[in-house]
């Protein structure tokens, strides 16, 4: 039998024994990620014992619990205390999140599809890459691989759908756009998004104490540069391709 669907947001469902899912959107909107990012903070905050993780998707919380610990009834009823606590979409989001700038080459081999996902905005590519190099994004997910982020939102005019063929691969560090948002792509693969920038930034390093250079709540901003720039950079600079990273305050 399939789940009930919510009517209403926000609201607490089951997942599997050990989980519950916080929603605050059937969609990803600039309010709902605010709404989950700021939430699974105050929950990490708490600190409670038999919490086990936490984590935060486009609108929604998620908790895993040990059940012998804490009974599902208890930690529903104090998800649901601090649901109602305050209103959540207009959370200030969590401290500590930092603004990441990354060189990037649009368009061009590297690139290629930078034109196409013009076209489909219904921009010139020059005015494209403006628009995007302007628009400072928020990391409003990892997910997918590891350490890869879902960043936005962007104008609603790059709401374009994503493409009806994948694209056989694209390289670490490829920047795609579709339906209002970049993916930075943490290695190569498949995608059905449009290539539309390329940067030497490694989004999951292995070897480094933090192997997730992201954190959801990250602010992204891709600023253009040239292939030989960007090749300069990949040389002098492994794993942040020229990137600077600076707090933002609170």
């Amino acid at each position: 039998m399939a789940p009930k669907q919510a009517s209403t947001f926000p609201c607490i469902r089951t997942v599997g024994l050990d989980g519950l899912l916080v929603s605050f959107a059937g969609s990803m909107a600039e309010p709902s990620n605010r709404a989950a990012l700021a939430f699974r903070d105050a929950v990490n905050t708490l600190d409670w014992d038999g919490v086990i993780e936490t984590s935060a998707s486009l609108a929604s919380a998620y908790v895993r619990f040990d059940p012998l610990v804490l009974t599902h009834s208890e930690i529903h009823g104090r998800l649901h205390q601090i649901l109602h606590r305050q209103n959540w979409y207009e959370a200030p989001l969590p401290a500590g999140r930092r603004l990441w700038k990354v060189p990037t080459v649009y368009g061009g081999e590297l690139a290629p599809q930078l034109d196409e996902a013009a076209a489909a905005a219904g921009l010139s590519p020059s005015e494209t890459i403006d628009r995007l190099s302007r628009s400072r994004v928020r990391v409003l997910t990892i997910g997918f691989a590891p350490g890869q982020p879902y960043l936005g939102p962007l104008g609603p005019e790059f709401n374009i759908p994503r493409l009806k063929e994948l694209t056989p691969m694209v390289p670490e560090g490829a920047l795609v756009l579709a339906i209002s948002q970049f993916v930075l792509f943490s290695g190569p693969t498949p995608t059905g998004w449009r290539h539309v920038g390329q940067t030497a930034f490694r989004c999951f390093r292995p070897e480094a104490k933090e192997s997730f250079a992201l954190r959801p709540g990250d602010e992204m901003q891709f600023l253009p540069v040239s292939r030989a720039e960007l090749e300069r950079l990949r040389e002098a600079d492994e794993g942040t391709g020229g990137a600077t990273c600076e707090e933002i305050p609170t």
